[in-house]
């Protein structure tokens, strides 16, 4: 059993991947007659799927026709050429000149958020921190006004709060799961509608007036594409950092030797960050649906199917990852897929490493002796999907 799950008593039957028991372990691909879903497990499978889009299509939606209404603009249910496209409409954005141009900011809403909470002998790390951070810098990036943050952070919690795993077959409950979820991606759409709609008369130097003013094939986006894009961009922007932020101080926390030597060694912060990642993905699962019959890791797989490939899984792969249940911050290479891989390979990986690194560096000069209240011990995500903490209290005296 890792320290972390041992720590917090986490549930053995969702985080089986962290308790290094082999008879848990999935076969590598496999089909899951309670949910409908093929569930990938090996790396090489897994890299086959997230790396072949003409065979395992992103466009799940198909199958999934109340979200319909979401799913025009949408870059991470699109195929290339047209995910290409809308792709390149925003990568200037993420480029490595746009991330150092960026890293300023980053710096001073750190100090902002830190200082806030200087002088006292405890704090919410998510709340008072690891959330505030990427939401302020993603939707400066959008062109939300500030006075609004509070409100779209309310939308996008409710939006993520979700328990109950997804299925094909089995509907209870998940019905009116996901008609929360719809609902509050309305809310948060109709804004960023109303949003697109002001900047084309008054544009600005944000991604919204980008994506407005943009054309693809000669023509311009939709309202509709330009919402739901800049809901997937303010999303996707920072639910991996703020999660990748709680998780590395909790493996801090339950590896003293691995918080002292990073304490003591510094350029040890980016690969401990790149650990984290690999350890405790953000992520857990990314789904592609098939559009012809393929052969997958020894199983046939008929055309349009669902497809989930596990990342906490694929990233303990013996046949990849020396000693994979141990939490390594030199651990060399370590091509870990929480950020996806092929195609959608997360643009904004560069973003959320460089918010991290940050991060994690302001912490350690803050705070020499920041740990986990044993008293109060984290939340953890509900949703299946999503791997991280809601709340995570620290004692930093």
């Amino acid at each position: 059993m890792s320290a972390l799950a041992e720590r917090w008593n986490l549930d053995a039957k969702r985080f089986f991947w962290l308790y290094g028991d082999k008879d848990l372990v999935p076969e590598r691909v496999a089909y899951d007659d309670t949910t409908g879903l093929w569930n990938v497990h090996g790396y090489s499978e897994a890299l086959h799927v997230l790396n072949n889009p003409q065979l395992f299509s992103s466009e799940t939606g198909r199958l999934i026709p109340e979200r319909s209404e979401f799913d025009e603009g949408t870059i991470t249910q699109l195929d290339p050429p047209r995910h290409t496209a809308l792709r390149k409409l925003v990568s200037h954005a993420f480029t490595p000149g746009a991330i150092n141009a960026l890293e300023p900011r980053i710096h001073a809403i750190v100090d902002t958020l830190l200082t806030k909470v200087e002088g006292q002998q405890s704090f919410d790390l998510v709340a008072d921190f690891a959330y505030p951070l990427p939401i302020t810098v993603i939707t400066e990036l959008l062109g939300v006004p500030a006075s609004d943050h509070a409100l779209i952070n309310g939308w996008v919690d409710r939006m993520l709060s979700g328990t109950t795993e997804f299925s094909l077959l089995e509907r209870d409950g998940l019905d009116s799961e996901i008609e929360t979820v719809m609902e509050q991606a309305r809310h948060l759409t109709d804004y960023l509608r109303d949003l697109a709609k002001e900047r084309r008369t008054n544009p600005r130097n944000d991604l919204v007036t980008g994506l407005v003013e943009a054309e693809v094939d000669g023509e311009r986006l939709t309202e509709n594409e330009i919402a739901n894009f800049a809901n997937a961009m303010l999303v996707a922007g920072h639910v991996t950092t703020t999660l990748l932020i709680g998780s590395t101080v909790l493996c801090l926390d339950a590896y003293p030797e691995v918080d002292r030597a990073v304490r003591t060694d510094r350029a040890l912060v980016p690969t401990l960050l790149e650990e984290s990642l690999r350890y405790f993905a953000p992520i857990a699962s990314m789904v592609r649906v098939t559009n012809t019959e393929t052969e997958l890791g020894g199983a046939t797989i008929g055309p349009d199917q669902m497809v989930a490939v596990w990342i906490p899984t694929a990233n303990r792969d013996e046949q990849v990852f020396t000693d994979p249940y141990t939490f390594d911050p030199a651990r060399e290479p370590n091509p870990h897929l929480s950020f996806g891989r092929g195609v959608h390979f997360c643009i904004g990986a560069a973003l959320a490493r460089r918010e991290s690194r940050v991060a994690m560096n302001a912490l350690f000069d803050r705070f020499p002796q920041l740990r986990c209240d044993p008293q109060d011990p984290p939340t953890f995500m509900t949703s299946p999907n999503l791997n991280g903490v809601t709340r995570l209290p620290v004692i930093v005296g």
